[in-house]
């Protein structure tokens, strides 16, 4: 795999723009290629460590593959003072308005460089603890890059001017997300519990959640619309708190609808796939029915239950940003105010974060299920 991963990544340094640089913050930029950038010289010296780690690839020793990680670790540390050099040479101070756009070379070579690093991880059996470890000289170089040497980044720059809304943006995201996942998991537990012991709840309830999965998201919140606003004009105590037509409320209830279905069925499931042979056990000791469940059911089934909890917290956090066309905010209006402006660098602003916070939870919550397994398995 890594041959191929650095063949493409050949082809993106020689065949597509690095940056691009624009006079304003209207005009397209136009794109520039890095043999332009760094001369024909240099950028074909660059092939060198794309060699390496190609070679490494094919003939896989020990001491190959760590050489390999440890080019591709400096090939991602690189990837930012690339940036930093192309602000420095062509964006000038005659033109104080000009910015520097992120070129799909770039954002190629980024994602061909860390797939390459899930396969040096994965080969070479390194612990993400110790991944982490070995990528922190990257991230303090990506953090100093960041600080200072990337003012002229048409991203750096849209951030720089919406730093307040960005992080109230955040806060109501995380909020949205937060709220949403933890009245699921609340119902979906009392669902769970319920169906085990009534199959004509099962199967209605079963079917009512994948009906509800079908829904496109825009079109359940015109559904919502109608009676959330009715409700609030009959009842002025729920327009206090501010439940009406738009905002949050009916985007809270749509991402509850749609967080439902994969945490009841892991819930139910989980519940269901204790071994009754444990259960006997914890009966013989003479255990009551809750201390079975406190005790025995739930700790076996949490690993499963979990990993609901991470499939549907990823799930929401991508919705959410759909929730900012009926006004309840989140990192969305971004999104959807860059592409009414027809400015890319402002759809990053919003996309770019829901990005990184759904591999954050992903990962976390994918770890501490795997923990959690590995102690009900001992």
């Amino acid at each position: 795999m890594l041959p191929a991963l650095m063949l493409g990544a050949l082809g993106l340094w020689l065949g597509a723009p690095l940056v691009s640089v624009a006079p304003n913050r209207i005009v397209p930029g136009e794109g520039v290629y890095a043999t332009e950038l760094l001369g024909t010289v240099l950028a074909l010296s660059a092939l060198l460590p794309l060699a390496l780690v190609a070679g490494a690839g094919r003939l896989p020793t020990l001491s190959g593959l760590r050489g390999a990680l440890a080019l591709v670790i400096a090939l991602l540390a690189g990837l930012p003072l690339l940036l930093a050099w192309a602000a420095q040479r062509l964006v000038t101070p005659e033109l104080p308005g000009a910015r520097l756009g992120i070129g799909p070379a770039w954002w190629g070579l980024l994602f061909l460089f860390l797939l390459a690093l899930v396969e040096l991880r994965t080969r070479l059996a390194i612990a993400r603890l110790s991944l982490w470890g070995l990528l922190l000289p990257v991230v303090l170089v990506w953090w100093l890059a960041l600080d200072g040497w990337l003012a002229p980044l048409a991203l750096v720059q849209e951030f720089s001017g919406r730093r307040q809304q960005f992080a109230t943006a955040l806060v109501q995201h995380l909020a949205l997300v937060g709220a949403a996942v933890g009245i699921s998991l609340l119902i979906a537990v009392l669902l769970a519990l319920a169906m085990r012991h009534n199959p004509t709840l099962r199967r209605t309830g079963f079917g009512v959640l994948n009906f509800l999965q079908t829904i496109p998201s825009l079109a359940l919140f015109g559904l919502l619309l109608a009676p959330l606003a009715w409700l609030a004009d009959r009842y002025p105590w729920l327009a206090e708190l501010g439940v009406q037509g738009i905002g949050w409320a009916p985007a809270l209830l749509a991402l509850v609808g749609y967080s439902l279905l994969p945490l009841v069925r892991n819930c139910y499931v989980a519940l269901e796939a204790v071994a009754p042979g444990v259960l006997e056990a914890g009966r013989g000791m003479g255990m009551s029915r809750r201390q079975l469940f406190w005790q025995v059911r739930l700790p076996l089934a949490l690993p499963v239950i979990l990993e609901g909890v991470r499939i549907t917290t990823v799930q929401a956090i991508g919705l959410t940003a759909v929730a900012a066309l009926i006004g309840a905010g989140g990192l969305g209006r971004f999104i959807f105010q860059g592409l009414g402006q027809a400015a890319m660098d402002l759809v990053l602003l919003g996309a770019l974060p829901i990005l990184g916070l759904a591999l954050l939870v992903d990962g976390l919550l994918g770890a501490l299920s795997r923990q959690l397994q590995q102690g009900a398995d001992a």
